[in-house]
């Protein structure tokens, strides 16, 4: 019974095949979504790998540069080097000169102080020498000093006593002096024939002196003109200063004539510049009129 209701039942497959179908759509639907999502993470993938690329290649364009720069920098410095080589090089070589110039120059320092050496000692030679020269020099001259002012002080005596002792003559210091009345007229440069006589009796008295001055010496007699301070009116000197010069002229002059050698005399003119008192009365006017003779060195 049973066998005849299974044969008489038909076989469904239909519900088998949707059963499949829909298995196969979502397992379809399931692969697509797979599909879908990996496309979208290798989309990423690939977006954040062309950002990386992208950065790199910056970095890389960056380190391109600054190994160009270094690059650069390297070549310059290597130029630089060898300019600084090529220069010690020089400077060496200037150096070895140098060195050779300075060894040179210290040889010749060292003949430059030998000399200056010898020099130095034959200068102190010399200064000894000269010291010693100048000592005796000075000994000499003191020596005729001292000689002249005994011949001088001998010819005053003598003169003193050859012309007398009188008031209008007198020694004052290295001089002696002649009222001017003795020599001239006032107002005069014309000799007296008293002042004449005793002039010639000077000149006699200083011939017999002047030989034991010592030779070498330098000696003069010189005549000193003084007028006082009465103004000249008329007449013919135009001042004291004219009259004081003519007066010591013509003694310079007799003195001359009498045999007084010319290179041993000499006129000086003071006019009334240098009284011996500076009072105004005539006894002063008179002792300031007045021939000097002092007996000295040139």
């Amino acid at each position: 019974m049973a066998r005849r209701l299974r044969r008489a039942a038909p076989f469904d497959a239909w519900p088998g095949y949707v059963d499949a179908l829909s298995t196969l759509l979502m397992v379809v639907i399931f692969v697509l979504l797979v599909f879908v999502l990996g496309q979208g993470f290798l989309a990423s993938a690939l977006s954040g790998r062309d950002r990386a690329l992208a950065a790199l290649e910056r970095q890389l364009a960056a380190l391109s540069e600054q190994l160009r720069v270094e690059r650069a920098g390297a070549a310059a410095l290597r130029a630089e080097a060898q300019r600084r080589e090529q220069a010690l090089s020089a400077a060496a070589a200037d150096g070895e000169r140098l060195a050779r110039e300075l060894a040179e120059l210290r040889a010749q320092l060292a003949r430059l102080v030998a000399a200056l050496d010898v020099s130095e000692a034959r200068v102190r030679t010399g200064e000894a020498r000269l010291a010693d020269l100048q000592a005796r020099l000075d000994a000499a001259l003191l020596a005729r000093v001292e000689e002249l002012q005994q011949t001088r002080s001998e010819f005053y005596a003598r003169l003193r006593g050859a012309l007398g002792d009188r008031p209008e003559l007198r020694v004052v210091g290295d001089r002696f002096v002649f009222q001017a009345e003795l020599l001239f007229p006032a107002a005069s440069a014309e000799l007296s024939p008293a002042g004449q006589a005793q002039l010639r009796q000077i000149a006699r008295l200083l011939g017999e002196i002047a030989p034991r001055i010592p030779p070498g010496t330098p000696w003069i007699l010189r005549v000193d003109g003084h007028a006082d301070r009465n103004p000249i009116r008329g007449g013919r000197f135009a001042d004291n200063w004219q009259l004081s010069a003519a007066r010591a002229l013509a003694v310079v002059q007799l003195l001359i004539e009498a045999g007084v050698p010319a290179n041993r005399l000499a006129a000086t003119a003071f006019g009334d510049q240098q009284p011996l008192e500076e009072a105004d009365t005539p006894e002063a006017h008179a002792r300031n009129r007045r021939i000097e003779l002092r007996l000295t060195d040139r």
